[in-house]
């Protein structure tokens, strides 16, 4: 039998449903309204990064074998702008947003006013989980409320590390931390929630989904998918060749939902680009990159198997030009290139989320983008090297995808100015700066009148001229209301 101390130490739904009370309580009392209260709690996450940082990239390493720099720079760095911005800008985006008014309803006022939702939870990814479990949690404090985050189990020494420093850092009687893994995210999710956001993938979305439908509750899911990258002729290679790999394996060894995820380009230019790959590879990670501490580990055993799986497949294995190497015994496996890979195998029909990458030969450069539409998906990042204006246009024009870069990959991650975020398959919802506060916000119309001016014609009894002076109302035709009038008096 479990002891008494086990028994308490269960995560169980009638836990879930007594911190979700508490939180509602902290919520209702107007803890998390003010401005001080949330930029104290801004300021506090910038001061448990800062004293932290030896602590936090530590633990990124036992989870993820995350070189010091990726850790310092993509997870620490990240959410300290994050913060940096949302102190900076948070007083004006709390102010009410002045709306224009009508002839409907002159003469009156009108303001949108941004009020927190109330209790929301924050589920995050393995992959980078510092910075997507903090980074939606500034947006919720920002926007005023009451927040539970639910780390990634599969990232278990960052996981334990977040919940110590929240309780040490941060106000746990409005702000916590749950650990644990299915039980746990299950009698989370038994409760209702004023919005739930979502950093995974589209099986455990569905279940998300699933579970905020039965309360009503609005969901943000980050998601990913194949993100292509399409390699024109007339660029500079060496560049571009440097930014796919910054972009794929400088980010976690390909663990990224925006990591290049496949390449297009054309049959004439293909070994130009395999060579410079070769050249980069080598340059950036050694002959034996399988012993390169610039390089991430494959997270456990079940995501090498599957990668494995991916690799050894009968019409993909003989496609390998460069690397493939693998120790399964470190859970490491080199940069993989792959060239000419048939498009309905199954690392081509289901998303890498590793270091293999395969290109995809077309005759002409423009039919990317159909390669691209007939998957069926949306991808949440597309990217395309090219120093053609029309190709650039018609890139923008003709893929839909959560975001688009020209000439580099993932770098608009960093831009607080633009919305992150996916759309159809790859996820619904966008964050990142102001988008971070405005997703965990509710806009609340507020429209002010007096008691003068009142209009006779919306009470019955009604009458024709009564119907004329509306509708010319409601369309805004000064001509429209004069003659209403005109009429009204000579009847």
């Amino acid at each position: 039998m479990a002891s008494e101390e086990e028994k308490k130490s269960v995560f169980d739904a009638e836990s879930a449903k007594e911190v979700v009370k508490e939180l509602r309580a902290c919520f209702a009392a107007g803890n998390t309204k003010s401005y001080e209260w949330r930029s104290t709690q801004l300021n506090a996450v910038l001061k448990m990064m800062e004293e932290n940082e030896p602590l936090i990239v530590a633990a990124l390493r036992d989870d993820l074998s995350k070189p010091e720099l990726e850790s310092s720079i993509y997870e620490i760095a990240m959410v300290q702008n994050s913060c940096t911005v949302a102190l900076k800008k948070m007083k004006h985006w709390m102010m009410p947003e002045k709306a224009k008014t009508s002839l409907i309803t002159f003469p009156s006022s009108a303001e949108i006013v941004s009020e927190p939702l109330g209790v929301v939870l924050v589920i995050s990814a393995w992959n980078y989980p510092f910075m997507l479990s903090l980074d939606p949690v500034i947006g919720a404090i920002a926007a005023g409320n009451a927040v539970v985050l639910k780390p990634s189990e599969i990232a278990p020494a960052t996981s334990s590390l977040l919940a110590r420093l929240a309780a040490d850092y941060l106000d746990r009687s409005c702000i916590k931390v749950v650990e644990g893994a299915v039980p746990e995210t299950s009698a989370l999710l038994e409760q209702k929630w004023d919005k739930i956001f979502y950093t995974g993938n589209e099986r455990i979305a569905r279940i998300v989904m699933a579970a905020a439908a039965k309360h009503l509750t609005p969901v943000v899911l980050e998601l990913g998918g194949k993100c292509p990258a399409i390699v024109d002729s007339d660029i500079n290679l060496q560049v571009a060749t440097r930014r796919i790999i910054a972009g794929k394996w400088g980010c976690n060894n390909g663990q990224a939902c925006v990591s290049p995820d496949y390449i297009i380009t054309t049959k004439s230019y293909a070994q130009k680009l395999v060579d410079s790959f070769v050249c980069e590879l080598e340059r950036f990670y050694g002959k034996n990159p399988l012993e390169s501490k610039d390089l991430s580990r494959i997270v456990n055993s079940n995501h090498f198997a599957r990668l494995s799986k991916l690799l050894d497949e009968d019409k993909v294995s003989s496609k390998i030009v460069h690397g493939g190497e693998r120790d399964e015994a470190k859970l490491r496996i080199a940069p993989t290139i792959l060239l000419d890979v048939p498009q309905d195998s199954l690392i081509m029909t289901e998303e890498i989320f590793g270091p293999l990458l395969p290109i995809i030969l077309v005759d002409k450069v423009e039919e990317s983008f159909d390669v691209i539409n007939s998957s069926g998906t949306k991808p949440l990042a597309a990217y395309l090297f090219t120093n053609n204006k029309k190709l650039k246009e018609k890139f923008v024009s003709t893929v839909s995808a959560g975001g688009l870069v020209v000439n580099d990959t993932t770098v608009h991650l960093a831009e607080h100015t633009l919305p992150f975020g996916g759309v159809g398959d790859s996820g619904m919802g966008a964050y990142h700066g102001k988008f971070s506060f405005d997703t965990f916000s509710h806009k609340k119309a507020v429209l002010y009148r007096g008691f003068a001016c009142d209009a006779f014609v919306r009470y019955p009894p009604y009458s024709r001229g009564k119907l004329k002076l509306l509708q010319a109302l409601f369309n805004g035709s000064f001509l429209g209301i004069i003659r209403a009038l005109v009429g009204w008096f000579r009847s």
